[in-house]
């Protein structure tokens, strides 16, 4: 049985000019959202060699993370979502 993917996956969102910053001009859909931004994330390095569940936050990820300089996985994907209408 083949998979259909899902629609809301794929609905393309309007990003903030923070997010945009970090993943380059939107709409673009979740998924690739969160797959740009862990390109990023691996490029600059910026996971917490002590538990990489964490994400360190730079210049342009501390304004989507709300200012905090370092959160979760989880504690990620809700801050981006709010940078997506």
């Amino acid at each position: 049985m083949v998979r259909k993917a899902n629609p809301a996956l794929l609905k393309p969102y309007d990003l903030s000019a923070e997010l945009e910053a970090v993943v380059g001009k939107g709409p673009m859909p979740r998924g690739q959202v969160v797959k740009k931004i862990w390109e990023y994330i691996k490029k600059h390095d910026l996971q917490n060699p002590k538990n990489k569940r964490n994400i360190l936050a730079d210049d342009k990820l501390k304004p989507i993370f709300g200012g905090k300089g370092e959160v979760t996985m989880f504690e990620m994907t809700k801050l981006v979502s709010a940078h997506m209408k």
